[in-house]
């Protein structure tokens, strides 16, 4: 939905199974259009959609795209922004760190998310912005050697290239969102930083860097990586980093207790990853892969932070609470500065392997409540429907 400065608002598609296109749209008719219903009946909806690589080629062929547009128009919704960073399958089998795979290194990434924009620029509505998300170049343990590196530097480049001349043909503005996370080859703000800085020193003056690449930050992988919301945007803007999109999601904060660490192995799984960031006394960060192995590595800490995104209406428990200070220092940032990113989206994937106790409702009545506890949150600070 489009909210009162401007700015949209939806949710990611990618909670939803859908690998081929017509899965994707039976998710989109079965769940998207009752949530449609519940929250946004009577206005033109935003849907944040997920595009496997396969779905993307399907719907690029034939007459797809075009009874796709037709769909839209007569559900009364539209397309602004595409998750791209699960090339593969993202539900009911083991993900893990396969999901950067393939990474930017190589040209299946490339043609990947040029397709995704030769979509994206067809599917926008003129004088809409549209975003693609995507893998933080890689994740870290995959990247050994400076050719990789530089690889994907030169990928990224061409990708930018081609966002340029989609943009220009389709007379729309698009863009592309780096998404740091945990144990992502880009992690960190810093991180970040260094490597925009060092594509610009190969591409020197050049504004197709700035306009058509920039970051899309999520609000539960800053927060694991204890990194303040309003610190890390003023760092991005003091380099010049776009902020393509916000994802509006939270991530668990527990003290590392025995206790607690009994309740946490609930949230253990066997498809995604969930890398745990532990901060020791002295203000140490001590990173682990995954939430089974800080299990059992069970060192003392002053704070764990689990990347598993969790309902960002979930109340604090006995035993953790969410992140949504992080989210909030971010919708405070945005509300001094409401040009900062006109892009947001609400990512709570995991809703199939969450412990019984978080799924007391519907996969709609959920995504109804994320709605509602984040309009409620925009309206404070003057962000909301109006």
């Amino acid at each position: 939905m489009r909210l009162a400065q401007g700015h949209h608002l939806a949710y990611c598609a990618n909670i939803h199974r859908g690998e081929t296109w017509a899965e994707t749209l039976g998710a989109l008719e079965t769940y998207t259009l009752a949530v449609k219903q519940m929250v946004c009946p009577s206005r033109p909806y935003a849907i944040g959609l997920r595009l496997s690589a396969q779905a993307a080629r399907e719907l690029a062929q034939g007459r797809a795209l075009a009874q796709f547009q037709a769909w839209l128009e007569r559900h009364d919704c539209y397309v602004f922004t595409i998750n791209g960073f699960p090339y593969g399958r993202f539900h009911g089998q083991r993900v893990k760190e396969q999901v950067y795979l393939p990474d930017w290194t190589s040209p299946e990434r490339l043609d990947y998310t040029n397709r995704l924009f030769d979509l994206l620029a067809q599917l926008a509505p003129p004088g809409v912005e549209g975003s693609v998300s995507t893998v933080p170049g890689s994740f870290k343990e995959f990247i050994k050697t400076d050719q990789q590196r530089q690889a994907m530097r030169d990928n990224l480049f061409q990708c930018v290239e081609h966002i340029d001349r989609r943009s220009r043909q389709s007379g729309r503005t698009l863009h592309l969102g780096l998404e740091p996370e945990p144990l992502g080859f880009l992690e960190t703000t810093a991180e970040t930083v260094e490597f925009f800085g060092r594509l610009r020193d190969e591409h020197p003056n050049d504004p197709r860097l700035l306009k058509c690449l920039g970051v899309n930050y999520d609000t539960c992988h800053l927060a694991v990586e204890y990194e303040n919301p309003s610190e890390a945007l003023a760092q991005l803007k003091r380099h010049q980093i776009k902020v393509s999109k916000l994802h509006l999601s939270s991530a668990l904060k527990a003290r590392a207790t025995a206790a607690a660490r009994t309740a946490l192995a609930g949230f253990a799984d066997n498809v995604y990853l969930h890398q745990v960031v532990a901060r020791e006394g002295a203000g140490k960060l001590v990173r682990y892969r995954d939430l089974d192995e800080a299990l059992i590595a069970a060192a003392p800490a002053e704070e764990w932070r689990v990347h598993f995104h969790i309902p960002l209406h979930c109340p604090a428990t006995e035993w953790f609470e969410p992140t949504t200070d992080h989210l909030l220092g971010v919708l405070d940032v945005l509300k001094e500065e409401p040009g900062l990113c006109g892009h947001l989206e609400m990512e709570t994937y995991t809703w199939e392997v969450m412990p019984a106790s978080l799924k007391s409702r519907s996969v709609v009545d959920q995504l109804a409540a994320e709605y509602a506890w984040c309009l409620e949150r925009l309206g404070a600070r003057g962000l909301g429907t109006g």
